[in-house]
């Protein structure tokens, strides 16, 4: 009887410390047997962001820790791993380069298969971990550092649709909390702020809306937050402007999407299409609801991972390095981290002063 692959995930891009070991199954959906992720919110708290050696230190302090409570957890022993897969990039370099050593050791050590891994690819295949999902499909992306429209053709090969140009979203929501004194990690609560607020109240610009394709421009509207928030009197205020920021968002994404959906069914044709919502902001509820009725609208199928699968995880690594370890495709020891790693790498740069679109 033929083995089942078993992988050991590892995370460490930004400020979560993250391992899990997934077991190939006789279907398409693996067995997630684990998946332990560390939070250092306490730590950057009181800075209002992510200090990235901080960051660093405290993955340096539990990595360990972490990766043997996955393995206790998962009932297996590190001899029984057949691959270690390893985010490499996008990221902040020094916390990729922890995770990426860890990694490069144990390899050694055991004299397995080193398979470093795309943080943005595991954002991508993460719905594989509960669901039967086939290529191709739609992927929007959205997260605190990445806001991306691809078109997801198979392992590896991406074409990116639409990008933004300045803030991602989970950025600007972050941005959002921290002027309405939300305490870092804010953006998730502007949801809660929304709730009692009237979303009619302020007028917030939608920059690009009607030009740019899928393309998605967000330092306009947090400038717009900025000038406003200078003015708030009281908590009512703040609920009023965190609801009208929403629906701004709400109404720029379900606006970029409609145009996404036009340009995917020109590049990919399919009996189904798939709609994949994935990253941190794919939790927001608001979001899901809005991209759910357009996506049935336009006839996409739409699918989102759960709510533990939208944040950093390394479940999601390990789906990629499962993926990768089964085509046999291995990785050098010493392969480099690299902080800024593109899906569609043939796709121009367009953040900066001076994009034309």
């Amino acid at each position: 009887m033929k083995k089942k692959a078993l992988i050991l995930g590892i995370e460490t891009s930004c400020d979560e410390t993250a391992a899990a070991v997934l077991e190939e199954s006789a279907g398409t959906i693996p067995n997630l047997l684990s998946n332990i992720v560390s939070s250092q919110e306490k730590i950057h708290k009181k800075f209002g962001g992510v200090v990235p050696e901080l960051a660093a230190r405290s993955h340096i302090e539990k990595i360990d820790l972490i990766v043997n409570a996955a393995l206790k957890k998962s009932r297996r022993k590190l001899k029984d791993i057949d691959a270690i897969a390893v985010t490499s990039g996008p990221g902040l370099i020094v916390c990729l380069s922890v995770g990426l050593n860890f990694a490069k050791a144990l390899a050694m050590t055991l004299k397995k298969p080193l398979i470093v891994v795309n943080h943005l690819e595991g954002h991508a295949l993460s719905p594989k971990l509960i669901t039967d999902l086939n290529y191709p499909y739609l992927l929007l992306l959205i997260s605190g550092g990445h806001s991306q429209y691809l078109a997801v053709k198979k392992l590896g090969k991406y074409k990116r649709l639409g990008t933004t140009i300045d803030d991602a979203v989970g950025e600007a929501f972050d941005k959002t909390a921290k002027l309405l004194g939300i305490k870092f990690p804010g953006g998730p609560f502007i949801e809660k702020f929304a709730a009692k607020g009237n979303k009619n109240r302020f007028d917030l610009p939608k920059p690009i809306i009607n030009r740019g394709g899928c393309n998605l421009s967000l330092a306009g509207l947090k400038t717009a937050v900025l000038k406003i928030s200078k003015s708030i009197k009281n908590n009512q205020d703040k609920y009023d402007l965190a609801a009208s920021f929403q629906k701004t968002i709400e109404e720029i994404l379900v606006k970029k999407t409609r145009i996404a959906f036009d340009e995917f069914k020109k590049i990919c044709r399919t009996k189904n299409n798939f709609f994949v919502i994935a990253g941190g902001v794919a939790a927001n509820n608001n979001i899901r609801n809005k991209l759910e009725k357009l996506s049935f609208e336009e006839k996409f199928i739409p699918i989102f991972p759960p709510m533990n699968l939208c944040g950093d995880n390394a479940a999601m690594i390990a789906m990629v390095g499962l993926e990768k370890f089964k085509l046999k495709q291995f990785s050098k020891l010493n392969s480099p981290a690299k902080p800024r790693w593109q899906l569609d790498e043939s796709a121009a740069f367009l953040k900066g002063a001076g994009v034309k679109l």
